[in-house]
Formats: structure tokens, sequence, C-alpha cells
């Protein structure tokens, strides 16, 4: 079969590009910017790329055409696939018919931490020799790969693996089906890591996104399982509106708990007050050991011990833009890392805080560009978040709808804001000295600014 990608240099669209292919199928796509590194990844498989969606693309001869949530109405292509009466459908239900319908789904939900679940979830399973299929929103390191289909198990060479762990977004589908993406996973195994409001551009309030997560509560099979963070009220919200799964939490003094961390970052993991084992890694960050004890709640519920489990924890790699060391200079260290939303940056301030000691200094620097943090929902929010961070730097105040140096302004003149990336690179320079790091925190790419701060450290 031919299948046409509109949208296809995104994360998830790109994953199911490499799926696709790996199936056998052939695989072509658009975008309205094909470059590198998406560009270089999907070429590299032989998937033939086109920029934007042009209305000529309809005669390429696609059998289907798989269509991303960045498409609108208005656009050339789509507009020709209409008019014509060609066949399309979106990433998500594409993915549920042709690669999850026979598999065990093991889905992993929440505002924040789904990515780096899931990674670790894939990972434990992989270790176990489970050989689990996967679509993650972005690059565990143990894998170098985004997506794959499942593979052979160690425990039976003559099957292909019935696991597939996925990263269960919430964000609507595609433009002619605004129900969130998970509702089409239909998981037999459902994580929720965590739910705060977020996407201000397609949900009103919390409630709605409430509603959303008990959608995919209702797909749950009762022989499934649900795990749960017990801290959050909302998602004791969703599950109050009925829940028809056995679920355990993680977080509070019953269910799951994660212990408290030693320096290096290890710690210990209980079940019922019952100790289960203890994870030994450098993964700093209260937030990554709930991220960790959910995958290993999950990866039981498919036959793998704890044991094994915090042992293959031992050998978690992280993922790319998690913490991402992006390199030291003078003693300065670069990372990289994904946090936008107000509760991610101050988890991830306050776990390079635990790494570095109170006695190091940690430059904070932002890029608000989500679709959220641009409408201003979160503003308020944002001195809080930063508020551990030694010094601000703020980037594309000229970009946002609201005046991001009023709203940083509790935080005095710690807050530096910037429309300049040449001119932020000078100040975060001039700023720098030995044993500084310079956590750098946005979800697209920030106009190459690792790059660019490394080479002028040098």
């Amino acid at each position: 079969m031919h299948i046409h990608i509109l949208g296809i240099c995104g994360t998830f669209m790109g994953g199911i590009a490499a799926i696709a292919k790996a199936a056998g199928h052939k695989v072509t796509g658009c975008d309205a910017n094909v470059y590198p590194p998406m560009s270089t990844q999907l070429e590299a498989m032989g998937i033939e790329l086109m920029q934007g969606f042009g209305a000529e693309q309809a005669d390429i001869g696609a059998d289907v055409f798989v269509v991303g949530n960045v498409v609108t109405r208005g656009k050339p292509l789509m507009e020709a696939i209409l008019d014509r009466g060609l066949p399309y459908i979106s990433g998500p239900q594409w993915l549920a018919e042709n690669v999850l319908h026979d598999k065990w789904v093991l889905a992993v939900a929440g505002t924040h931490g789904k990515t780096t679940t899931s990674s670790m979830l894939a990972w434990i399973l992989q270790d176990a020799g489970l050989a689990p299929g996967f679509l993650i929103g972005g690059i565990p390191e143990n894998f170098g790969i985004s997506a794959r289909l499942p593979g052979t198990p160690v425990q039976d060479a003559a099957s292909q693996s019935p696991f597939f762990v996925i990263e269960a977004d919430e964000y609507d589908t595609a433009f002619f089906d605004k129900r969130s993406k998970f509702v089409h996973y239909r998981p037999r195994t459902a994580v929720l890591n965590n739910l705060e409001y977020d996407h201000a551009d397609i949900f009103a309030d919390l409630a709605a996104i409430e509603t959303q997560f008990h959608h995919l509560v209702r797909t749950v099979p009762g022989q499934g399982l649900v795990v749960a963070n017990g801290r959050e009220a909302s998602l004791q919200r969703v599950l109050d509106r009925g829940c028809w799964t056995p679920v355990e939490t993680f977080g509070t003094d019953s269910g799951w708990q994660a212990g408290a961390a030693d320096a290096d970052g290890s710690f210990d993991v209980l079940l019922d007050g019952q100790l289960q084992g203890r994870v030994v890694w450098g993964v700093p960050g209260e937030h990554n050991r709930l991220n960790a004890v959910a995958a290993i709640a999950a990866a039981r519920h498919v036959g793998v011990t704890p044991a094994v489990a915090i042992d293959a924890l031992s050998r978690f790699q992280s993922v790319k833009r998690r913490m991402e060391v992006k390199g030291t200079v003078r003693d300065i260290t670069v990372y990289d890392d994904f946090a936008h939303h107000p509760t991610a940056i101050t988890t991830t301030v306050a776990g390079l805080r635990h790494k570095v000691g109170r006695s190091t200094r940690i430059l904070a620097v932002l890029e608000p560009r989500s679709n959220t943090m641009k409408l201003g929902t979160m503003k308020a929010a944002l001195p809080g978040s930063l508020q551990d961070a030694d010094v601000v730097f703020c980037y594309g105040a000229a970009n946002l709808g609201w005046r991001v140096d009023e709203a940083l302004a509790p935080l005095g003149d710690k807050a530096r804001c910037f429309d300049d990336i040449d001119a932020l690179v000078a100040a975060i320079v001039a700023e720098a000295r030995a044993g500084d790091q310079v956590l750098v925190m946005s979800n697209g790419g920030f106009g190459g600014i690792h790059a660019k701060l490394l080479a002028a450290l040098a």
C-alpha cells in the first residue's frame, strides 16, 4: 500500500512513517518545513519527502492520505483530497487499525513525563527480553530511535512480541476528529502520570481535559490495569466519574512509592510499604522517581517482576532533550531540556538543583513558545517556576501577546528578557563563569542556541 503522510516531519507522524515503512508499505510525505534532523532520518529510510502541501500531490498515486493534526482546511492538498473524494485518515486512527489492533498496548498519558515514562517502560520490557514495539515523542537513548514495530521476544523466537508502548497524547487527533489522540489506542495497561491545565489553544479549562482522560479510562478493559498518580486530585476526579478497571496508585503512602534519593539519585522502590529493590542510577529529580515507579508498575502488569524492572532501570540512559548535556566549555555545562510548562520548568530546575547543590549557580534560559505559553495562560506561574535559578534569561518576548518583563518582575534584577538571539547568547556568555550550569528550556529548536553558546564560550 502507498501511504502519503501530511505533516510527516513531526515526531509522531515521523514515527508513523517509520513504522509503516518497516511494515512493508511505500511511504511518502510532505510538510511545511522539511529540514534536518527529521528529514535526514526519513530520507535514510527511503521515504521521499516533499516541501509544502501543494495540490499536485493528490496525483501521487497514494492509496490513502494520512493526515497529521498540523494540517488545517485551506491547505491546497487537503482541499484537493476532499474535492476529489480521495481516502484519508488520521495518524492515530491509522496506527490503531494497522498496528495496535491485535497488540497489548501500554499507553502513558499525562501532562508531564509521558516521553520519559514511555521510554523507561519500553526499555524495561526490552531489557526483559520482550522486544516491544513503541512510538514515543522523543528519542530514548537506549534505542536511538523514536518508533519501531514489535520484535522477536527472547522467550519465543518464532513469534512477534504482542507488546506496544505508546506515548498517549491528549492533544486533538486531526481537524476532522477533535477527540484526543489517545482514545484511538485502546490500551490494556494505562499509566496516568498527572493532569494539569495545558493546551489552552484547544481546551477551555481543566474540566475539558479531565473529560478526555475519562474517555481514555472508559476504553481500558476490565482485565486491564490503570496506574495512576495518587497525588493528583484531577486524576481522582477522572476515576470517580467511572472506572471499570483495577487501579494501582503511586506517589502516596499506599501503593507504589519512591523513597528519597541519595546524592547520586538512587532510591528505594516500595509497594504497600514492602521494599521491592533499589534503583541505582544518575537520573535527577523526584518527578523521574515517580516516572520510574509508574513504569515498574506497568511492566509488572505484563509479567516483568519489580526486581527485573528495577535492575533494567540501572541501565536506563534517559531521553534526548531531557536534561541532555550538550557540552562543557571552561567548566561551564550547557543542558537542553524540553520543559515549557511552569510545572515542568519547576521540576526540571529542582532536579538540576538537587544534582549540583546550592553552591553551584544555575543560569536558566527559557523560550516560552508553546501555544499555551503564547496565550499567556500560565504567565502568572512563571516567576515561581524559575525562583530556584540564580539568573533567568527569557527569549522571544516579541512573539507573545503579553509582556514577559512584567510577568517576570517578581524575580527582580535576576530576570533578563531578549528578542535577539545573538544578544541573548552574548549576555549569557558575559554572565557565565566556571562551574555554572546553563539550563536551556524550550519545546522547539531555540534558534540553535546550544551550539551558539558552546561556540561563544570556547
